[in-house]
């Protein structure tokens, strides 16, 4: 299974019912909803695309609505566009007017108080670079530093600055409550330069009466960069937002503080997107280039929970192509990490708190017991996301009965959210939830599962329980032998005796203990299950010899066992299970 997940930009090339059923298929596991486009109608016409499909294919898509953010742009030019020469000037003005080659509006009017002689302005995605040459209370003349087109409403970026523009805009609260009214999961808080900016979204979150809407801080600026920690703090996880990025600091710093973020989150246990021009060649070519497939591919190996698509989905010509590319440089990537190992050699990890503890230790047993999946019962997420801060190759499974919590969990490294039921008892909920990893496929009768919770159920941050557990209808357990398994009729005797008369050739014997009365039945058993127990009794030491499945210290075994029926023998897990469930 792909563990790092894929985020995925829906726009023009996308928001239609075929190409969408398409990209969740093709390993969708969040959409992104572009709120510096559309409308909330458009948007809204899209998200019940999105609610019809998911459902129909039973699958967890989540949804994430990213905010427009306290960015500034350009007005309308008269022409709809100008070029600008290098060495002319260019004046911004916070007048409402048309723009030409020598002027343009801004949306921002305080930025007349934020700047000042030398400092640089960049347009268009830094694709144009003015000089402030003169500030007054209207307006800020600039030298045109290179030549270059510019258009309606390109964005402005002033690198180094401090900006005093409030950060929520009312456009963005309008759109954060769009988002609770309509069950979103995520918010991609763009722009964020400190713990203050999200702490204002949590606050209307707050106001609204909604707690359960996890917010993504985008990292697009050097104010971000250097605030990490604070943010990391309050936040549910971050989006190395490499676009804006490469505009606001030195090109040449964007792939170290790639690397710092997403191991800063990683150690927090923070859910991390590398986004921006992942395949970008991909908007007009079926394939990506090499440099690009390498890129995702460096990402997974720093630690990366998931990576973005944009203008590839959004607006590109082969977007169901370029999701399938990336889920096959992802799968490729991770099938050459070894989890393991790092798991074990990771070192300078605080456990300061009973879930992280918990957590490390659930990911230590089931390596060592060689464990088929770890099973999750959860409310809020909290269990599973602090699996996924372990990055363990073993399968995190995520019980919940909760619908959010279920997609949620779509984003988080390595676990696979299922639909579970309420249960009133631990135990019952706990068989419960095997029952349903079962039932989807992930694990069958025998097999090894190491279960985690928090105990009272549903007190969010109480991860305090492990368990192990094997799954099935387990009908008695000891000590393996070998490593030897087989299916058949069993054979139950109380004494030699009564060995002697009713064994048939190929019975799973079933007895208090043997002796070398019994090698000649011995000789053709396909099993042994006896009450006594130890390496060195006779019963194990005729196994190793006849090479044959052998539990031994079965207690009550020739109670429980019944003769005529059909059983499996499991020597390597030290179990007898009912062969009618396998």
């Amino acid at each position: 299974m792909r563990k790092t997940k894929i985020v995925c930009t829906l726009g023009p090339a996308s928001n239609n019912e075929k190409v969408i059923h398409s990209l969740i298929c093709a390993g969708m596991d969040v959409a992104r909803f572009n709120f510096s486009h559309g409308t909330h109608e458009s948007h809204l016409a899209t998200y019940k695309t999105i609610d019809r499909i998911r459902r129909d294919l039973n699958l967890p898509t989540a949804t994430l609505l990213d905010t427009k953010g306290p960015e500034i742009r350009l007005g309308k030019f008269k022409e709809g566009k100008a070029f600008l020469k290098k060495g002319n000037a260019f004046t911004l003005s916070t007048k409402e007017i048309l723009g030409d080659e020598n002027m343009a509006s801004i949306t921002f009017p305080g930025l007349v108080n934020d700047v000042k002689p030398g400092n640089t302005l960049l347009l268009a995605d830094g694709l144009i670079e003015l000089k402030v040459v003169k500030v007054n209370p209207w307006d800020i003349t600039c030298e045109i530093m290179n030549d270059g087109p510019i258009s309606d409403h390109k964005g402005v970026n002033v690198p180094g600055v401090r900006l005093s523009m409030p950060y929520l805009s009312e456009k963005d609260r309008s759109d954060i409550i769009f988002g609770v009214e309509n069950d979103f999961d995520f918010i991609a808080a763009s722009f964020t330069r400190c713990a203050q900016d999200i702490l204002e979204i949590r606050q209307l979150l707050d106001e609204q009466g909604c707690h359960t809407i996890k917010i993504i801080a985008k990292i697009e600026n050097l104010e971000g960069v250097q605030n990490i920690d604070e943010i990391l703090r309050v936040s549910d996880g971050i989006m190395v937002a490499r676009g804006d990025m490469g505009v606001e600091v030195p090109l040449e710093d964007v792939p170290v503080f790639q690397k710092v973020l997403i191991k800063k989150a990683y150690n927090a246990g923070k859910m991390v997107i590398t986004a921006t021009q992942m395949l970008e060649s991909m908007m007009h070519n079926p394939r990506p280039t090499r440099a690009e497939a390498a890129d995702v591919a460096n990402a997974i190996y720093d630690g990366t929970s998931a990576i973005m698509l944009s203008g590839e989905t959004a607006a590109g010509q082969f977007p169901v192509e370029a999701v399938k590319t990336m889920a096959a440089i992802a799968q490729r990537t991770e099938n050459d990490i070894d989890y393991r190992k790092r798991f074990f050699s990771r070192s300078g990890d605080n456990l300061p708190d009973v879930t992280n503890a918990i957590s490390h230790a659930t990911c230590t047993t089931a390596y060592d017991l060689g464990a088929k999946a770890i099973i999750t019962v959860t409310w809020s997420g909290t269990t599973a996301r602090m699996l996924s801060k372990y990055r363990p190759d073993i399968p995190v499974l995520a019980c919940t009965h909760l619908d959010q919590t279920y997609r949620q969990l779509s984003l988080s490294w390595g676990v696979t959210p299922l639909k579970s039921q309420v249960k009133d008892d631990t135990d019952e909920l706990f068989s419960h939830a095997v029952e349903v990893v079962k039932n989807a496929g992930y694990v069958q009768d025998g097999d090894i599962v190491v279960i985690t919770a928090g105990i009272p159920l549903g007190v969010t941050g109480t991860t305090n329980m492990l368990k192990v557990h094997v799954v099935g209808d387990i009908l008695v357990s000891g000590q393996g032998v070998n490593k030897k398994s087989s299916i058949g009729r069993v054979c139950v005797a109380h004494s030699e005796e009564e060995a002697l008369e009713n064994f048939v050739d190929g019975d799973i014997l079933v007895i208090p203990q043997t002796s070398n009365n019994l090698l000649p039945i011995l000789k053709k058993a396909s099993g042994i299950v006896t009450e006594t127990g130890g390496f060195n009794s006779h019963a194990a030491i005729v196994g190793l010899a006849l090479d044959i499945p052998v539990v031994v210290g079965a207690t009550n075994a020739t109670s429980i066992l019944k003769s005529s029926t059909q059983v499996e023998i499991d020597a390597e897990r030290g179990i007898v299970s009912n062969a009618k469930s396998k």
